[in-house]
């Protein structure tokens, strides 16, 4: 095609989203049948594969981020985006530039058609990206790809990897109605990552998610790398910006580690994130990796929209946590590194989330609520999220507002009534609506 950039990528989002939202079908054969036709580009590069329930993002970023500090080209392919879907594909640690995201999809659009028309059920919007992403990363081409699991792992687009290194985040209760209702089902989804001969690479679990994990390998032959007995933190402290910790890993002991990332959780996904790239490089057979690249890495990692802090006076943070598990581990990091005497929360959320216990762990840390929406199809209408805050809250601590710039605003002013200098804004319930924050700070819309 001959449009520019910013034209190029709106084409390409046009023709993304009429395939979504599409029927998920628990197989692998679209996918399949389009990598077979492009020749399995998947197959060009190792692959570092990540599922879990929380924190998936966060730790392939860290992957990413030692693995370009020992001098390999990576892709990277995440899910969701905060702003722009150009995000999802990463060459070198950064996203790919319209014109590359365009030119993926414009490889691919007609074989997509011929698989269409092969099966019952159309390419979805998700199958369509990995696959986009696998041709971009063949084309660069990388050394590695770090591939992060749309939804469970045996049937996400993404397994078509084989990945000799399977790593899985902590898993908890999330996609209900797609993943099933209790933890083992859930692990039993994503423990489908783990093929012959890999090293599985697990953080710690809740015992019937790791009694899940342990079988798969066990089944499959693969090597099981666990937090708490093989890597682990042996210790971190807080320090200006974010932690300083000591990294027990498979090969070896590496301290005076600076992590620029808040929570106790994104210490345990850094441990996960090291053991990760000592097991694709073999490291624990042949000794623990060079500490100075090591401590590089970890110095140089960002993760966008998880306890990002976009404003001070009041300080205001973002955190694209979206369930239970992953409001605990926000509303611990918040007790832990800051001292606010006034957080007010915005709470926007999409509407087949456990709002009620999402709410309830952030509800000791927060002195108020504001709840919104978003612009997801999908997001809670204000009302009924109300409905449900008032229950956790009470009436007098929740405040409702008919758009996200509002619910900011609005936020903000009560933190700065509240003590001189004390008050914080918390904005989170969904990735969606961290990124629409994200775009309203950037555009001074949310002042």
């Amino acid at each position: 095609m001959d449009d520019d950039g910013p034209a190029a990528l709106a084409r390409v989002e046009k023709a993304l989203e009429q395939r979504f939202p599409s029927r998920m079908v628990p197989d692998l054969d679209r996918i399949t049948d389009l990598l077979d036709i492009l020749g399995s580009p998947q197959r060009a590069y190792p692959s570092i594969h990540i599922t879990g329930t929380n924190g998936k993002t966060s730790t392939a970023r860290m992957v990413d981020a030692l693995l370009r500090e020992f001098g390999i080209r990576t892709g990277r392919f995440t899910s969701p985006h905060l702003e722009s879907v150009v995000e999802r594909i990463a060459l070198d640690g950064a996203p790919v530039t319209p014109e590359v995201f365009a030119a993926a999809y414009d490889d691919i659009a007609p074989y997509v058609e011929m698989v269409d028309g092969r099966h019952p059920d159309r390419m979805t919007f998700f199958e369509l990206l990995a696959g986009m992403a696998f041709v971009t990363f063949a084309d660069a081409p990388v050394d590695v790809a770090v591939v992060e699991v749309g939804l469970g792992g045996r049937w996400d687009a993404t397994n078509v990897v084989n990945a000799a290194t399977a790593v899985v985040t902590p898993i908890g209760l999330d996609h209900v109605g797609l993943l099933g209702d209790t933890v083992e089902a859930i692990a039993a989804e994503k423990a489908g990552i783990i093929h012959a001969g890999a090293t599985a690479v697990i953080a710690a679990q809740p015992e019937a998610a790791m009694a899940q994990l342990r079988a798969r390998a066990a089944e499959v032959g693969a090597t099981v790398r666990s937090e708490g007995v093989d890597y682990g933190v042996r210790s971190r402290t807080l320090a200006v910006g974010g932690q300083l910790l000591e990294l027990e890993g498979i090969g070896g002991t590496y301290d005076g580690i600076v992590l620029p990332l808040h929570g106790a959780h994104q210490a345990g996904n850094a441990a996960t994130a090291l053991a990760a790239v000592e097991a694709f490089f073999g490291a624990g057979e042949r000794g623990s990796l060079d500490i100075d690249v090591v401590r590089e890495g970890f110095a140089q990692v960002t993760s966008p929209g998880r306890l990002e802090v976009v404003r001070r006076g009041p300080t205001v943070l973002l955190d694209g946590a979206h369930n239970p598990a992953g409001a605990a581990a926000l509303a611990t990091a918040i007790e832990d590194e800051f001292d606010f005497a006034r957080l007010v929360a915005v709470v926007a959320v999409l509407d087949d989330k456990d709002v009620a216990g999402l709410l309830g762990e952030l509800e000791p840390v927060v002195d108020s609520v504001v709840v919104t929406t978003n612009t997801s199809p999908r997001a809670l209408p204000v009302d009924a999220l109300a409905e449900v805050a008032v229950e956790v809250f009470g009436d007098h601590r929740v405040l409702p507002a008919a758009r996200l710039d509002d619910a900011i605003e609005r936020a903000i002013a009560l933190a700065e009534a509240g003590p001189l200098g004390g008050g914080g804004v918390l904005v989170t319930g969904s990735i969606v609506t961290v990124g629409e924050a994200r775009r309203l700070f950037r555009a001074g819309a949310a002042t």
